[in-house]
């Protein structure tokens, strides 16, 4: 039996694809937020229900969301909620975009919830419980020649900008198949075992917070691309099914 927490997240990501299914290919109007990214009637409204469940069954947990922002989240336990993690995707009616819920317990994440309503796919996860894509228990991949992996990339620009960009380039020079299938599709994927590693830079913590639970309860390590453990600052993802990552970490630093 899922626990309480696992199955609010479950019931407001189900609730909030319900709002979604309903509202895409709608050319819906588009405004544009003060840091530059699209918003559109189904963030706010898909964020709105996710919201109404999580509080109403949890009070005292805080609540950091996409569109409504950050409340009490200096509380012991808080929901980090992405109603619509790929907006652009959305928009250009592209099936790649997904509902990320994570739930962080004195500063750790320990439960996530990714739902792709439209690309068909629920994954989720809780500490200590394994990880589930579609109701089937997943496991990354035992591949441990780098030669043979394959690995995927997303959201390079800030990487494109640094001293990493070379050492990535020599990277891929070294892999079995590269590859770039971005947003939650490539953590799935590693996730379930079909490929090695994902490498990603301009990443905020909304996006990936659940998928990390997700990863590593299926197996894998997640961190940032210095190594370090993911905090509410993190920008950057390595994960991996946790035999390559010390390889490529050491590559790439």
């Amino acid at each position: 039996m899922p626990s309480p927490e696992l199955q609010a997240a479950r019931d407001a990501a189900q609730a909030a694809a319900d709002v979604i299914r309903g509202l895409y290919q709608r050319n819906l109007a588009v405004r544009t937020k003060t840091d530059q990214t699209p918003v559109t009637e189904a963030d706010v409204r898909s964020e709105e229900v996710i919201r109404e469940i999580l509080v109403t069954r949890f009070p005292s947990f805080g609540f950091y969301g996409e569109e409504t922002g950050q409340h009490d989240v200096g509380a012991e336990s808080v929901w980090l909620v992405d109603p619509i993690d790929g907006t652009k995707s959305f928009v250009r009616e592209c099936p790649f975009f997904s509902t990320q819920i994570a739930l962080m317990r004195a500063g750790r994440f320990v439960l996530g919830v990714s739902s792709a309503p439209v690309y068909g796919e629920l994954a989720w996860a809780e500490a200590g419980t394994g990880a589930y894509l579609n109701g089937e228990a997943i496991r990354v991949s035992t591949h441990a020649q780098l030669g043979a992996s394959f690995i995927s990339t997303g959201n390079l620009k800030t990487l494109a900008r640094s001293a990493q960009w070379t050492k990535l380039g020599e990277l891929i020079g070294r892999v079995g198949r590269i590859r770039g299938y971005g947003d939650f599709v490539h953590y799935h994927l590693l996730a379930r075992g079909a490929l090695e590693a994902v490498i990603e830079s301009d990443v905020n913590i909304l996006d990936i917070a659940a998928l990390s639970v997700i990863v590593r309860e299926a197996g894998g390590t997640f961190t940032d691309l210095e190594g370090r453990e993911l905090t509410l600052d993190t920008t950057s993802v390595l994960a991996s099914n946790g035999r390559l990552h010390p390889q490529i970490l050491s590559a790439l630093t």
